[in-house]
């Protein structure tokens, strides 16, 4: 399992209930740009609609920009496959208040394409703040190990 891309700032902004791993219909250059590393995630979310999952938001840009299609829309929302089961369990999830569905990380699994996204909930600032304080303090006392050695 090779990471392409992860969401880092979904683990800081949200707190992960439960995650879920579903493939996902890309065209043909949308696969190769992907598999270059040229993703963004940042401000993407996943949707329910109907019994339908989508990645909505994720910007790929063009695998060749000179050989593409007049009709290309980098930020299109695609579909993710995911089994009925998967699909029932999040739209029972996604009825609760105060969740939301985030895109955690990109990856390929034997030569295909697959998306882990989780179930969040919004984490307060005062949490923000206390993770932030507590990686600082934790730094501080790395430093201060490595002076003594």
């Amino acid at each position: 399992m090779k990471t392409i891309i992860e969401n880092k700032k979904a683990f800081f902004h949200y707190q992960i209930l439960d995650k879920f791993k579903a493939g996902i219909v890309l065209t043909g250059q949308e696969v190769k740009s992907i598999k270059a590393g040229r993703i963004n995630l940042r401000g993407s979310f996943v949707v329910l609609k109907g019994e339908e999952v989508f990645l909505i938001g994720a910007n790929v840009p063009p695998y060749q920009p000179k050989n593409v299609a007049k009709d290309y829309n980098p930020q299109r929302s695609r579909k993710l496959l995911l089994k009925k089961i998967e699909i029932k369990q999040l739209i029972g999830k996604s009825k609760q208040k105060g969740l939301t569905m985030v895109p955690l990380k990109m990856y390929t699994l034997k030569g295909k394409i697959k998306l882990e996204f989780g179930i969040a909930k919004g984490k307060k600032k005062f949490d923000k703040r206390e993770k932030i304080k507590k990686r600082e303090v934790e730094k501080e006392i790395r430093r201060k190990l490595k002076e003594k050695s």
